[in-house]
């Protein structure tokens, strides 16, 4: 059976993984002021990354923002869809990394998704909202800090469970998931 990408079953669970980011980032968001919202959006490219590899978590993060995006009516930032993809990057190649270094799964699921939300929500994304709003660039860093530190502890607890169950687990080796 073929690996990653060229793989239908694949493409289906990302596809699906993609729906998930625009339900939870879109629909269930908790909007906070104009530029902000309290989403777990991330939650699914995460996983994405983490169970698929890097390209895979790219893939979904790009698809779910520029979908998301003209679903709602926003318009897409380029700057933010990056942002979204630098989260899918990491998310898939931080665990590759840290595989040579021997340290419990949780900690491999904390630097995750510690890393995957500064690189990508709160540097990538901050800078492409302060330019298209034309907002302070550290004032609106500082309020997404905050919000990633919530969410960060949400989507990494969400998302370690996930990952380390044994029948998810299963499920990702017969259609081709590379569990970190």
């Amino acid at each position: 059976m073929k690996k990653g990408l060229n793989n239908l079953k694949v493409i289906a669970a990302l596809a699906i993984l993609a729906a998930l980011s625009i339900v939870l980032g879109k629909y269930l968001a908790i909007p906070v002021g104009d530029v902000m919202r309290f989403s777990l959006e991330s939650m699914p490219i995460i996983f994405a990354g983490m169970a698929f590899g890097p390209a895979a978590g790219m893939a979904v993060g790009i698809v779910a923002d520029m979908i998301g995006c003209v679903m709602v009516g926003y318009t897409v930032n380029p700057v933010v869809t990056a942002g979204a993809a630098a989260i899918g990057l990491m998310s898939g190649a931080v665990p590759l990394l840290l595989k040579k270094v021997k340290i419990h799964n949780i900690l491999i699921s904390i630097i995750t998704v510690a890393s995957a939300h500064l690189i990508g929500s709160v540097l990538i994304k901050t800078l492409g909202l302060a330019v298209y709003y034309d907002m302070p660039f550290f004032i609106l860093m500082l309020w997404r800090i905050l919000n990633y530190a919530v969410v960060g502890i949400i989507d990494g607890t969400a998302v370690h469970i996930l990952i380390n169950n044994k029948g998810i687990q299963m499920q990702l080796k017969s259609i081709g998931g590379e569990r970190k």
